[in-house]
């Protein structure tokens, strides 16, 4: 293949949400792989102990700067005024982006340097369970995390445009450079300079996930552009972004409110909740998170009266699919938890009871999976349709029961020895030490559920609810094959557990993909007897070899509707 044709291939445009979806959802599982590939190899270096708890908490006040200054990056908002931009003529597009682009460096810029000073007085408000020593180190990583932030943050403004033009391959694939970068870290960089080397490992997969989107960029027409006119396309970016900030920025302040908790509740509990949490996050990125992203620019464009049903069309074609694939990965990731948690991080230092604890966090994810999956696809339907209020309550609601009820459950557990025994007891960790960081994520998971049916809700209040029996009939048999799923898969594990050695890896390994495989044969047969929609529609997509078809000009004329 010659270099232009590579170049073509990375450059082409996605012309459907399945099609899009599909090619994300593949990307994003390399990209996912690779992310566990991290986690493996930072499980069985450090274990869930000190360590891991320091490098995962450096990340927590860099995530919230990223995060507040999406209201000059948020994909969500530049799309939608890009389009609009772009109708004028293919130069306002290229000066309304380089602005953005400008004022989010400048005002990231100042407030990196800000928070640099800050540094030492916000660790004990993240950390107050951590000694001296370790709040020290947590200080050093987030400093150079700081700069991290500065190149992904200019690369979500490149990736707004990556996706408006759904050139979807690129910007997935940016993510698998990211993690290289931080593996190049844990392998290279650690051994010479000790944790600080973790964090520059982050810094150079940053730079990486934005360089390798340039080319596409140029290739679109956009070249950098510095300017700080305040204009009205500018203003309009803020006024949009602004909710949507103000709810990410909710979830990051969950998350550092719930690593200050786990900060108190013993060594190793803050590495056990983001271990457990990146696990379920690959079934979450490879569906809810391709699903959503891959609808967005679809929804934007349909987005309008005169495309009410259209934009509803797209909102439940993406819903039942993402159930379709969230619903069979919930009962084979609670039935097979583990099994996978033995085979990615079960090595190393990562002892027997951090596999336990991790195994139940894992769980007790899983089980909101589904609605965190719909929650981004909901949460962007709002934003493509300009309602950007709703989902920034909603979320405060989130936030707000998140926080409480896990300090309602602590002090439950504190209290009650019958709920202590009984809680412990269905997560069979009854002999192990620090199991508070559950309650966490049970608190995770509730709120997650919440926060669905309140978007459900409110959505359906404003757009209605398809009546129609066919809809409602898909959802029940993939609820059924689901179940069935996660029965066939129990059941095989039994079986297999006398055929395996389950304690080596390659044991471990063929009894759960065995297991799942059975699991999954059987489901998918019952969707067939049951001739469920989403199965053909599925097996339709792929048999499109949607990699197959022709590229697309690089260079969109002006004012096409792409």
């Amino acid at each position: 293949m010659t270099l232009g044709r590579i170049s073509q291939f990375f450059q082409r445009e996605s012309t459907g949400v399945h099609q899009a979806a599909f090619l994300l959802g593949s990307a994003t599982l390399l990209t996912k792989i690779l992310a566990l590939l991290r986690d493996r190899l930072l499980a069985s270096a450090f274990g869930a102990g000190e360590t891991l708890d320091i490098y995962y908490a450096s990340f927590r006040l860099p995530d919230l700067l990223f995060t507040i200054f999406l209201f000059l990056a948020a994909s969500t908002a530049l799309i939608p005024i890009l389009f609009r931009e772009e109708k004028k003529g293919q130069e306002d597009s290229r000066i309304f982006i380089g602005n953005i682009a400008s004022w989010f460096l400048v005002l990231m810029a100042a407030a990196s340097i800000i928070l640099f000073f800050l540094m030492p007085s916000l660790t004990k408000i993240i950390s107050p369970g951590f000694s001296p020593e370790n709040q020290q180190q947590l200080v050093v990583l987030t400093r150079i995390l700081i700069l991290q932030v500065l190149f992904l943050g200019i690369s979500n403004i490149v990736s707004s445009v990556i996706q408006a033009y759904r050139r979807f391959l690129i910007y997935a694939l940016s993510p698998l450079l990211y993690n290289l970068g931080i593996i190049f870290g844990i392998l290279f960089l650690y051994p010479k300079m000790g944790t600080p080397g973790l964090a520059i490992g982050a810094v150079i997969g940053a730079f990486l996930h934005f360089s390798v989107q340039l080319p596409s960029l140029f290739s679109l027409g956009f070249r950098p552009y510095f300017s700080l006119k305040i204009t009205p396309a500018i203003k309009e970016t803020v006024r949009l972004s602004a909710p949507r900030t103000l709810g990410l920025s909710l979830n990051q302040l969950t998350f550092i409110a719930i690593t200050a908790i786990a900060s108190t509740l013993g060594a190793g509990s803050i590495a056990i909740f983001n271990l457990a949490y990146n696990l379920q996050g690959v079934p979450l990125s490879v569906i809810g998170v391709s699903y959503s992203v891959a609808a967005f620019p679809f929804l934007a464009r349909a987005n309008g009266k005169e495309h009410n049903n259209e934009f509803i069309t797209y909102i439940y074609g993406a819903l039942r699919h993402i159930l379709f694939w969230a619903l069979p990965a919930t009962a084979l990731m609670i039935v097979l938890r583990a099994q996978i948690v033995r085979v990615i991080l079960g090595s190393g230092n990562f002892g027997w009871a951090d596999t336990r604890l991790t195994a139940a966090a894992l769980a007790i994810f899983s089980a909101s999976l589904f609605a965190q999956s719909l929650i981004l696809l909901y949460s962007r339907s709002f934003y493509a349709a300009g309602k950007t209020v709703a989902p920034v309550i909603i979320n405060a609601l989130g936030t707000i029961f998140i926080i409480s009820s896990s300090f309602l459950l602590l002090s439950i557990f504190d209290a009650s020895e019958g709920f202590k025994i009984w809680f412990e007891n269905i997560l069979r960790v009854t002999d192990v030490k620090t199991t508070k960081i559950l309650l966490l994520t049970t608190s995770f998971s509730l709120g997650s559920l919440l926060n669905l049916a309140l978007l459900a809700f409110i959505f359906h209040k404003i757009w209605g609810t398809i009546k129609n029996g066919a809809f409602r009939d898909s959802i029940l048999q993939i609820i059924f094959a689901s179940v069935v799923t996660g029965v066939i898969s129990y059941f095989a594990l039994r079986i297999l557990d006398n055929i395996f050695d389950i304690n080596t890896f390659v044991g471990i390994s063929a009894q759960g993909l065995i297991s799942a495989l059975a699991g999954l044969g059987a489901g998918g047969v019952l969707l067939l007897l049951l001739k469920n929609k989403e199965i053909y529609e599925v097996k339709s997509a792929l048999l499109r070899q949607f990699w197959k078809t022709p590229v697309v000009a690089t260079e969109p004329p002006v004012g096409t509707d792409l």
